[in-house]
């Protein structure tokens, strides 16, 4: 078995790996930018060696300083994560010039499978059904809009070396063909240093499902089932799933035996993933291999208990597969949910900055991946329920801009996948993450859709059920009251804290009030409480009373409490007269007055929002990447207006109305902050 391994990756996957190679008992080898100086998998690896300047094209997929942190350690093997250059069959080739193992498929299989155009032609010769398009490249803007229009709109531009959503567009017409072929054009270049496009026809109601292969390099090849993948953002995904609740198990066999005779039509050996779109009828349609391990791949080792890593580890050591196909069970159900520094208020744009507060849930039950210390024995044996967390961030670490958004994977097990959903609500409610804009608040909105509940999603779940974007969830009477009684009981709390520190209360001498006006979601709920020791009874005007307790002080910042006997968990900060609470997806300002303060309240005029509507300001931290208008332009409504570039996808920022350009305040290669004015409007 190799002795030393490094990394050539960042990030969550990094320390993933870094779990199953410290598991196995070989020494680690980190490699970072100057951005990831102080990174959570430079801390965790046995070695770390600098490779240059934060973006990625110029540290992380240059491959002479890659090979050059390998001869400096002395690393027998490489596993590459995904992205960067965990398909690039030239690194591949390097390795072996060198004599070193890549912890992947042999050069073959990824120049035959990794190619999105190569790998479509192989699994149209070989009798795969695939999706109609085009598998030759496209020359320039004006061939992508002619090959579009003998397709039919709409269409998908996709990186040949893509990947993670980078170098996708959607074009229901020919602008944005035209438009949508330069913007993949740039982001595959600068992701993936290949700007080859194809296209393809984009199905409209589609389920994307894949399928994890696992093969050695003696003729062995099983499938570990399936992954549903299609609630998606911009072609990324958010949530994935495993088992998919759409397949039964006939498809699931002749998906999975398909997905194996593919990988293996190529020599395929390693980890691999063989991604479908599904249609209504089970109808099923190859899109392409992955040829490398998927940021999904947890759910995947929940459900079997088999640890990826660590059979790619050997695989690439030659060892042969110790399990068969007959071996395979599928137990329980298992979610996970990609935690991304994006703003959904914001429309889902990138955020960077400071995690003042980074405070996952713990991680819980059995598992084969974790350090051996926290966790104890092998997968889930089919009771109970796991949480696991996979993350490359700690608190007080900094989110850049030149990275993928996706900052951890929360994922929970349970036997049903009701459960499983259960468990994830609860697993959310209790992540803590403060200084940047995040999705938990949309992720646990989607946990509790209906769509979702019912297991009914097709890749259009966001774009359908949010078309306006992601505002927040306005939570039904039931919960508000929940929380109205439990925000009461916390202020009665803070507000006996306070009397006491003044000295306006003492063991003789009771100031705390007993009625409260609680007002939020624009509901007022008049309550009264009675306390004890072993908590308080709040009773509302219509004569309904619950039971609160909790263990909660001022100052904590998560609440866990018991109404009625079932748990509610709050993420609790204060403002003025009340607090901020956050749950299930809804950002709540509950205000708890006396009645007087309540009346009061009433006669206060609300605050004027300033008007930004004569300004184009920069949404997200990013680069300009180009400027579309000049001073004196007249613009249109839809018109595009500039391209910022952040965490590695370009933005086109459009005009909202029409108008006439009177100053820009930006150019191409500038850097901006957050509401930074680009540029100004005539009135």
């Amino acid at each position: 078995m190799f002795e030393k391994i490094l990394i050539a990756n960042r990030g969550e996957i990094a320390c993933r790996v870094i779990k199953t190679a410290r598991k196995m008992g070989i020494k680690t080898v980190a490699i970072y930018s100057d951005a990831d100086k102080q990174a959570l998998h430079v801390q965790m690896a046995d070695e770390a060696v600098h490779i240059g300047p934060p973006p990625a094209n110029q540290s992380y997929i240059v491959i002479d300083k890659v090979m050059e942190a390998i001869r400096a350690t002395g690393a027998q093997a490489v596993h590459p994560g995904y992205g960067f250059l965990s398909e690039n069959s030239k690194f591949a080739e390097a390795l072996a010039a060198e004599g070193v193992a890549f912890v992947g498929p042999p050069v073959g299989a990824i120049e035959k499978m990794g190619d999105k155009i190569t790998s479509k032609k192989i699994a149209k010769e070989a009798g795969v059904s695939t999706v109609p398009g085009h598998m030759g490249l496209i020359e320039d803007a004006d061939e992508a809009v002619k090959i579009s229009q003998e397709i039919g709109y709409p269409v998908m531009l996709k990186a040949s070396a893509g990947g993670g959503g980078k170098g996708m567009r959607i074009a229901w017409n020919d602008a944005e063909a035209r438009e949508g072929f330069q913007s993949s054009k740039n982001e595959a270049a600068n992701s993936f240093g290949d700007d080859r496009i194809f296209i393809e026809k984009f199905v409209t109601q589609p389920r994307h499902i894949e399928i994890q292969v696992l093969c050695d390099a003696h003729g062995n090849g099983i499938y570990l089932g399936e992954r549903e993948c299609s609630i998606q953002r911009r072609q990324q995904k958010v949530v994935e799933e495993a088992p998919s609740p759409f397949l039964d198990e006939a498809t699931r066999k002749a998906m999975g035996e398909q997905a194996v005779a593919l990988a293996q039509a190529v020599d395929y050996a390693s980890a691999g993933t063989v991604e479908f779109i599904v249609d209504g009828d089970k109808n099923f349609y190859f899109l392409e291999m992955n040829t490398r391990l998927q940021v999904e791949h947890p759910v995947t080792e929940l459900i079997t208990g088999v640890d990826l890593v660590e059979q790619m580890i050997r695989v690439a050591n030659g060892e042969p597969l110790s399990i068969t196909q007959d071996d395979v069970q599928l137990n329980g159900w298992a979610i996970e949910n990609r935690l991304y520094a994006e703003d959904p208020y914001r429309g889902f744009l990138p955020s960077i900055g400071r995690l003042t507060r980074y405070r996952p849930p713990a991680e819980i039950a059995a598992g084969p991946l974790l350090d051996s210390d926290k966790w104890q024995g092998d997968a889930p044996a089919g009771d109970g329920f796991a949480v696991r967390n996979d993350t490359g961030v700690y608190e007080g670490g900094e989110i850049s801009m030149y990275y993928d958004p996706m900052i951890a994977k929360l994922c929970t097990w349970a036997p049903t996948r009701d459960q499983a959903i259960e468990a994830m609500r609860n697993a959310l409610d209790g992540f803590e993450v403060e200084g940047i804009g995040h999705n938990l608040p949309f992720l646990s909105a989607v946990m509790d859709h209906p769509i979702f509940i019912e297991g009914t999603m097709t890749t259009a779940f966001i774009e359908e059920q949010y078309p306006e974007g992601f505002d927040g969830v306005e939570l039904p009477e039931a919960d508000l009251r929940r929380i109205a009684a439990s925000a009461a009981a916390m202020h009665r709390v803070a507000e006996i804290r306070r009397a006491r520190v003044s000295g306006r209360m003492d063991n003789h001498e009771r100031r705390v009030g007993t009625d409260w006006m609680v007002s939020l979601q624009e509901q007022h709920f008049p309550v009264s409480i009675e306390a004890d020791q072993q908590g308080a009874s709040v009773t509302f005007e219509d004569g309904g009373t619950m039971r609160i307790s909790s263990s909660w002080t001022p100052g904590d910042q998560l609440a866990t409490i018991d109404v009625d006997g079932t748990p509610l968990v709050l993420k609790v900060g204060k403002v003025s007269g009340g607090f901020r609470i956050r749950s299930r997806g809804a950002d709540l300002i509950v205000h708890v007055r006396t009645p007087r303060q309540a009346e009061l309240a009433e006669l206060m005029p609300e605050k004027i929002v300033p008007d930004t509507s004569k300004l184009l300001l920069c949404p997200m931290p990013g680069l300009i990447v180009k400027v579309e208008v000049e001073v004196g332009h007249e613009v249109h409504e839809g018109q595009a207006l500039c391209t910022v570039e952040a965490m590695k996808m370009e933005n086109i920022l459009r005009a909202e109305k029409k108008g006439v350009v009177a100053k820009i305040n930006a150019s191409a290669g500038d850097s901006l902050a957050v509401d930074d004015v680009i540029m100004e409007f005539e009135g």
